[in-house]
Parts: structure tokens; sequence; C-alpha cells
């Protein structure tokens, strides 16, 4: 009998406590490794950029220079990837249109080819014209003012990421080589009439995009979700919102995307735009036709009838912004990589290929590492998004990028995108707000919420609002301050 002991229902329950615990232990522990895996292979991938860059660069005097330049350049792609590409993939996410996993490789393929394939080769200016190379005096100033923007700036978005911030990349290398700069020159180095113009941007671009994406779900709720036929209002209207998409994104692409293999002007890209949307629109009246048989009257439903054409225009976001914003990591490395081998530092600059390598993979690596956590900041925690609301937010992007390049303004992708997901969120609050009043008035029993009520079951957490907000305004002067105090340091070794 004794034998039999190990039956004992107590000493079930205690075997079963102790491999509640392991379980618990093991589930903690691969949730403790996981940062640090992510960490290690960034280190490698660092490393590799850094020894990729030696041997192509060749032996020479500055060769250890342009190693430590392309290092920085391969943590700048890496945050880039972590922080910025959650814009074009959060809201699918949110919607659940797309998992993590299908979001991430979608990201990971499109943003990497638009950046080998369609990515600028030449910065014409450096940074935008943000400051005149002419007076930083030498090529060893030049060198240590872009070192010291592409490092500051790096380290800024690193910073964004991990406190859950969503930031614009590109002010952040603006503020970057401003800061450097005004270290090396003083005031009078920096462009301040360009500074303005992207000073304004950060109030026009996410208050365009939220305008923009909310006045089209306005749209769709008018003319669809809220008619007695949902599904005979879905097949007139959707071809349509489907081929606006396409007409927007096939500018966006020709203004955007495409600079390395045609220059388009912006009536030429609205022109291929007018063409693409139409043939689009003739294309999916079958399709949703066909995909809309079956379907019940009901919200539900519609929600099946946006999905691929959210995804398709994710995957397009991801191309036109790996063509577009990896710039943003590769060109003050470009520039070094040029002034290092020529020592010219006040022409063009043309990108090598294999620095654009560097900027696409560390994207990609940034992504798959470091991404799932603004993704979901993104798609989900600053309000709930479906499929139709996600694809106001693509919408917007592609529409807002194509009138700011038509009003001559330098615009971040993440402030459009953020600012369109913001925009469905107070428009949603507004209209919600509408109804509940008009619904008052009809039934005046109806039950009555309090102000604290109403306030608790706002539709946008404010304080995702304030910190974004807060984060957009101290970009450019928190990378310039950065850069300012890393170019002195590095100077001071140098000296």
């Amino acid at each position: 009998m004794a034998g039999n002991n190990n039956a004992d229902p107590r000493h079930l329950e205690t075997l079963d406590r102790d491999l509640g615990r392991l379980s618990n232990l093991e589930q903690a522990t691969s949730f403790a490794a996981r940062p640090i895996v992510g960490g290690g292979i960034a280190l490698v991938f660092i490393a590799l950029a850094g020894l990729a860059a030696a041997l192509f660069f060749g032996q020479s005097s500055n060769t250890l220079l342009v190693t430590v330049a392309a290092a920085f350049g391969a943590y700048m792609a890496l945050n880039i990837g972590a922080n910025d590409v959650a814009n074009n993939m959060g809201p699918a996410v949110g919607a659940k249109a797309l998992s993590m996993g299908g979001a991430i490789l979608i990201a990971a393929i499109f943003e990497s080819a638009g950046a080998l394939l369609a990515g600028g080769d030449v910065v014409k200016t450096i940074a935008k014209g943000i400051i005149d190379p002419q007076s930083l005096g030498t090529t060893e100033v030049f060198i240590w003012a872009m070192m010291a923007a592409l490092l500051a700036s790096a380290l800024w978005v690193n910073l964004a990421t991990w406190v859950g911030a969503p930031v614009s990349t590109t002010h952040s290398v603006v503020g970057g080589v401003m800061g450097a700069g005004i270290a090396a020159a003083g005031f009078g180095a920096v462009s301040w009439g360009t500074m303005s113009t992207i000073a304004a941007s950060w109030v026009i671009s996410p208050v365009l995009g939220g305008l923009i994406a909310a006045g089209f779900l306005w749209f769709i709720k008018v003319k669809i979700v809220y008619q007695d036929d949902k599904i005979a209002a879905a097949r007139k209207w959707v071809p349509v919102l489907v081929g606006i998409m396409a007409g927007a994104f096939a500018s966006y692409l020709a203004i955007k995307g495409l600079k390395k293999i045609i220059k388009i002007d912006l009536q030429t890209a609205l022109m291929i735009g007018v063409a693409a949307g139409l043939i689009i629109w003739a294309a999916t009246i079958p399709l949703i036709k066909k995909q809309s048989e079956g379907l019940e009257n009901r919200n539900k439903s519609l929600k099946v009838l946006f999905g691929i054409p959210l995804v398709v225009s994710a995957a397009l976001l991801s191309f036109a912004h790996g063509a577009n914003d990896v710039a943003n990591a590769v060109g003050p490395l470009a520039a070094i990589v040029q002034a290092s081998g020529s020592g010219d530092f006040l022409a063009a600059v043309s990108i090598p290929f294999w620095v654009m390598i560097i900027g696409a993979f560390g994207i990609s690596f940034g992504l798959f590492l470091f991404g799932p956590k603004l993704i979901k900041m993104v798609g989900d925690q600053i309000t709930k998004l479906n499929p139709m609301r996600a694809y106001c937010v693509a919408l917007s992007a592609a529409i807002t990028v194509i009138i700011a390049s038509w009003l001559g303004l330098p615009v971040s992708s993440t402030h459009i995108a953020v600012g369109g997901v913001f925009g469905v969120g107070f428009f949603r609050e507004w209209y919600t707000e509408r109804r509940i009043k008009q619904a008052r008035m009809a039934m005046p029993t109806r039950k009555q919420y309090s102000r604290e009520e109403r306030r608790r079951r706002k539709l946008v957490r404010r304080s995702h609002f304030l910190t974004i907000a807060a984060a957009w305004v101290i970009t450019v002067p928190a990378t310039a301050t950065i850069s300012g105090l890393l170019f002195l340091l590095l100077n001071s070794f140098s000296s």
C-alpha cells in the first residue's frame, strides 16, 4: 500500500504547484532574455556594418573613422526600424487585418525593397540644407559634425522607443545636424529659414493628417455604415475608396519613392495617380461585388471588404518609407564616406550601394527585434482601430504627403500617420457625443451620464496624446543639444 502514496491527491496538488512554478519561471526567463538576445543581435549587426565599411572603403588614414561612422549609421537604421516603421504597420495590426508576425514580414520586405530599388541616390544638400557646410571650415570638422549628428539622432530615437513615443527620425537628424553645426561654427551656420519651415510642419502635418483621416471616416459612416442597406452601399463606395487609395499611392510613389529611377514633377505624378485610380476603381467593382455576396447586412461584414486594401496600403507605405527615409540613416554616413575619401565636403553627396545596404538591413533588423512595442502603441493603445478606421489613416498619409509636396513643406511620415490615428479617435469622440445628444433630445428619459463618466469613456487615451506631443516638440532641441555636446567631445579628441 505504501507504494500508492504517490497517488495521494495532496501529493498531486503539490506536484501541480511545483510544475506551475517551473512553467512561470520558464516564461519569466524567456521574457527577460528576449531583450538581451535582441540587443546581442543588434550589436553583432553594428559590428558587421563597421567591418563591411572597412572592407569596402579600403586602407587609408580615414578607414577607422569610416568604420566608426558605419557603426553609428547601422545603429541609427536599427532605431528607425524600431520606431518609424510602426507608423505604417501599427494601424493594420491594431485593426487585426495583419498579425504582428505578418506585419513585420511585409514591412521588412517592402522597406528593404524601397530602400534598395528606389532610395534617393543623391543628397543635394547636407540634411536638407540645415547648415552651410562652408561655415564648418575643414573636412575634419565636417566629419566630426556629421558623426555627432548621426549618433545624437540615434540615441534620441532609441530613448523615444524605450518610453513608447513614436517620433520623427527626419526631425531627429535635422536637430542633430543643427546642433553640431552650432557647436562647430555658431548660430550663423544654421539656415533658420529652413528651420522655421520645418517647425511649421510640426503643427501642419499631424493636423492635416488628422483632418483628412477624420474626413474619410465621416464619409464612410454617412455613405456606408449608417445606410439601411450597408452591403449595397459598400458595393458602390468601397471601389471608389480603393480607387482613391490607388491614385493617392501612385502619386505618392511617383513623388517620393521613384527619385532614383526617374524624376517626376508634381503635375505628372497627379496625372499618373488619376489614371491609376480610374483603372483600379473599374477593376475593383466586380471584385467587391463577388466578395460581398452572402454577407449579412451588418457592420462586421463591412470590415471584411476593407481588409485586403488595408494590407496593400500598409505594404505600399512601407515601400515609400524605405525609399524616402533610409537617407535619415545613411545620409550623414554617406557624407562622411565622401569627405573621408575625396576630402571634398561641399559637393552633392552620392550614396554608395554598400551604404544603402546597411540602411536597408538595419531598418529590417530594428523592426524585427524592437518594432512590436511601437506597433502596439500606434495600432492599439492610442484609440481602438478597425479596418475602416485604419484604412482612413493609411489613405490620409498618402494624400497628406502629396499636399505637403505641393506646398513645399518638409513633413514627417511619423507625424502624419500618428496624427491620422488621433484624428480618427477624436472624430469618433465628437461623433459619439453628437449622437448621444441627439438621442437625449429624442428620449429625455434616457439614462444620463455624469461629466466624470463621460470623461472616463473618452475614446482617445489622453496620457499617450500628451506624451507623444511632448516628444514631438522637444525632438529637435533635444537632439541638437546632444549633438552639440557630442561634437565638442569628439572634436576635443582630435585636437
